[in-house]
């Protein structure tokens, strides 16, 4: 009788200790872990460790900006063959489109006006941009410049037609079964 009750008492206490371990086993005896009062793997105040980790790469949060600066350069190593631009001329546009780029961020976050003051500011912008731009190229360069432009636009309106288009095209939540929608079983 004895060896049973050495070992009844050997996988009780294993048990318990297991149990304390598993589930917090400590100082707000419950599932908190610590000293908070929180239901779950956490260190307090019912938030989990990976709470506190801070933005990880699975979760979905907006999508990190590109600085000024490089945007800025990646418009002027597009332009630069066409346009034919030197080394200081690309210096100095880039400075202005990197400028640029930071007022016009700076113009769509100032909540104070609304969209129709937004679009007017952001048009005498883009005029007082394109002066700048234009003090540092040749007229031979303005005319190439103006071209580049004009097809960069094109380019953006395409680009968001193509957008629209794919969001209107039709609501997901009303698949109907067509051939092409249906899963093979």
């Amino acid at each position: 009788m004895k060896p049973f009750q050495t070992l009844f008492i050997l996988v009780f206490g294993l048990f318990t200790f297991t149990v304390s371990a598993q589930y917090g086993g400590g100082y707000n005896n419950g599932y908190g872990g610590g000293y908070g009062n929180g239901y779950g793997r956490g260190s307090g105040m019912g938030m989990d460790r990976s709470m506190m980790a801070g933005p990880q790469q699975g979760s979905q949060s907006k999508p990190k900006e590109t600085p000024p600066e490089e945007t800025a350069g990646i418009i002027v190593e597009q332009m630069k063959p066409q346009v034919n631009l030197d080394e200081l001329q690309a210096i100095a546009i880039t400075n202005v489109l990197a400028d640029s780029i930071r007022e016009q961020g700076i113009l769509l976050k100032n909540e104070s006006s609304n969209q129709d003051q937004k679009i007017e500011q952001i048009k005498a912008l883009r005029e007082s941009t394109d002066k700048k731009i234009t003090a540092f190229l040749n007229p031979d360069q303005v005319e190439k410049y103006k071209t580049f432009m004009n097809t960069l636009k094109e380019v953006k309106k395409t680009k968001s037609k193509k957008k629209k288009d794919k969001d209107s095209k039709e609501d997901p939540k009303e698949v109907k079964d067509t051939p092409d929608t249906k899963i093979s079983e």
